[in-house]
């Protein structure tokens, strides 16, 4: 049981908990490998009537593992993160195509990779200390995982909102905006478990509690607004001319940002709109090979996790400097 990812048998539920600890259960290769195996095993177990994911500690996932990643992109080997997206996107298709009830429990940071291992199960139970984000337009990458299929279904504009800015949403937030789809206290959660092993993921409707208000139910129409507009340049514009507290915080968070990134997520958002969860997977998996082993990811990750000096040397600097010829060619087909 000392395994990163452990798996077992219980009652009618097949288990996979995450236990790489220390590195807040960021996803390597090994992992992802385990998690596959485990989906597909239970999957076809005819005993098995719910898959059961959740962690002992206060997170659930962290992400991919972006080191292991960075150190290929530094050394010029792309075959690790073709090999790592490969494997990882293959495994959230095969959540999705799962026909049986697939239940994770959010009591924590979930954040990129966590997302994927959740939002494509039928039962994702947040609990109010989780912390749900796609934060990769601070790294130079882009929401993937399959997020280009999730946040344009989103209500609203807000998949483009939380896609670009990477904010977080927590609690209850995380069903309101889709990410979760029931709300539990975190000191049912054990019970909850228990009963499910038992009972069968019915048992998730007796533990969840009524959803409080949605803390950005004020902002909504200004989300709705701005991140609705048909490119980034109007997103800046239409936060510019509101000028209230809200939007120039927003603005702020993206300015943060890999402005590249913010335009070529804005892009995939955008694209996803229009395709199903496997041509999302695709398309994420062409961008992904290709910015995996670009300057804006080197640099992001080094100044956020090598250096961790907080203070990236983006190229471009300005969100309206970034060149669309060079967006638009990232979404050209690669030479197969």
């Amino acid at each position: 049981m000392d395994r990163e990812v452990q798996v077992w048998r219980e009652g009618r539920a097949g288990r996979i908990r995450l236990n790489r600890p220390k590195a807040f259960n960021a996803l390597n290769l090994d992992m992802v490998k385990a998690i596959r195996a485990a989906v597909d095993e239970f999957g076809a177990d005819p005993g098995v009537h719910v898959i059961l994911v959740d962690t002992l500690e206060r997170w659930f996932c962290s992400g991919g593992d972006v080191r292991m990643l960075h150190a290929g992109a530094v050394a010029g080997d792309a075959s690790i993160a073709e090999t790592f997206f490969g494997i990882e996107y293959a495994m959230n298709q095969a959540i999705a195509d799962l026909r049986k009830p697939y239940a994770a429990i959010i009591n924590g940071l979930c954040m990129g990779g966590g997302v994927g291992i959740s939002v494509h199960g039928s039962h994702r139970i947040a609990t109010e200390q989780a912390l749900v984000a796609m934060p990769e337009t601070g790294i130079g990458l882009f929401p993937d995982v399959g997020a280009s299929y999730v946040l344009p279904r989103m209500p609203g504009a807000l998949g483009m909102y939380l896609g670009l800015t990477g904010a977080r949403v927590t609690g209850a937030d995380a069903v309101h905006t889709g990410f979760a789809t029931h709300f539990v206290p975190s000191e049912r959660i054990a019970a909850m478990g228990e009963a499910i092993v038992r009972d069968g993921v019915a048992a998730v409707a007796e533990f969840a509690a009524p959803l409080p208000a949605f803390s950005l139910a004020g902002e909504r129409a200004l989300i709705d607004r701005a991140f609705s507009q048909n490119s980034v340049e109007g997103i800046i514009a239409t936060l510019e001319a509101d000028g209230g507290s809200f939007a120039m915080a927003t603005l702020g968070q993206l300015r943060q940002h890999s402005p590249s990134s913010v335009h070529w997520s804005f892009e995939i958002i955008r694209r996803g709109a229009g395709l199903d969860l496997a041509g999302c997977l695709a398309m994420e998996f062409d961008l992904a090979c290709k910015l995996a082993m670009g300057p804006e990811f080197i640099e992001g990750v080094r100044a956020l996790l090598v250096d961790k000096d907080k203070a990236p040397k983006w190229l471009p600097p300005r969100l309206e400097e970034v060149d669309p010829a060079r967006i638009a060619a990232l979404f050209a087909p690669r030479p197969r």
